[in-house]
């Protein structure tokens, strides 16, 4: 009788355990992609504003070799991130796929001009900069035109600046959630073992010797935990660079890197200062206590 007793105690404590555990381990997966989210704010701002650009329209008359130098001109400007040359040919055929219809068949000659799609370096895709190098381009005499939205360029960057300041919001107020989760968890762990800490004061035990394989159990599961999310993160990071290689993919060590290093962190400390806290509430409870 004895025995099963002992064997079934076993069982609730290993179930307790891998509940404990478990949800540890969600809860800083979430703070994880939260963290993923931040250190990779800056470089998702600069994915959007460098694929912010405009069409250099050139004139018909412009001649191929001119239009090459200028090309070659735009590369070597310091704001330039990359130019696509556009010939009157291409364009006519990207036109004639979107319209799904070979429309200069129908008008019987070709209406649109050659160009020159620029792209910007991210700290020059903003209104006053990219006002200056408009006005730089069209000194170029085989430039027609400068095409570009305005209006999206606005956007973007005050909706990007507005982004940010609420991710920041939403990481404080869901680690605040998140230790206040491991915290519960923790307490509810400590709770089912009462008794045990009540006994082992009985006999004259001192409150560190107490503690202390708490403590180090508690660090143990904040370690699996830490795995747990981390095996969740890289799970995530593979579904997720298919679509944002850009952003972020397996390629940036030095960001996952600092990424790991915070949850393993998380995860030790948050378990290891919770399990302290409620190790020393049951410790100055009177016997009479626990049982409410």
């Amino acid at each position: 009788m004895q025995k099963k007793r002992h064997t079934i105690t076993k069982r609730k404590l290993r179930s307790s355990y891998a509940t404990s555990i478990i949800s540890i381990s969600l809860v800083l997966f979430l703070l994880g992609l939260v963290g993923l989210l931040l250190l990779n704010t800056k470089r998702l701002s600069i994915h959007i504003k460098e694929n912010i650009g405009f069409s250099v329209i050139l004139k018909d008359e412009a001649k191929e070799v001119d239009i090459i130098r200028l090309q070659k001109n735009l590369d070597a400007k310091e704001y330039v991130k990359s130019t696509d040359y556009i010939t009157r040919e291409e364009a006519a055929r990207e036109t004639a796929e979107e319209l799904g219809e070979d429309f200069i068949e129908f008008l019987g000659y070709n209406p649109l001009p050659a160009s020159i799609d620029v792209k910007f370096y991210a700290a020059y895709a903003n209104p006053d900069s990219i006002d200056a190098i408009e006005k730089e381009l069209q000194r170029f005499e085989e430039v027609d035109e400068i095409m570009y939205h305005e209006s999206l360029i606005h956007l973007v960057n005050e909706n990007v600046r507005k982004i940010s300041l609420i991710i920041l919001a939403f990481s404080g107020l869901l680690f605040f959630i998140a230790v206040a989760l491991v915290n519960n968890t923790i307490r509810l762990s400590v709770y089912a073992r009462r008794f045990l800490i009540n006994t082992m004061q009985l006999v004259g035990a001192t409150h560190s010797f107490i503690r202390k394989p708490f403590l180090f159990k508690s660090a143990e599961h904040g370690i699996y935990a830490s795995v747990i999310a981390i095996l969740l993160l890289i799970g995530v990071i593979y579904l997720i660079q298919k679509e944002f290689m850009e952003v972020i993919s397996f390629r940036d060590i030095d960001i996952l890197a600092i990424l790991f290093i915070i949850v393993i962190f998380l995860g030790i400390v948050l378990n290891w200062i919770s399990t302290y806290f409620a190790i020393n509430k049951y410790l100055r409870m009177k016997s009479d206590d626990l049982y409410y």
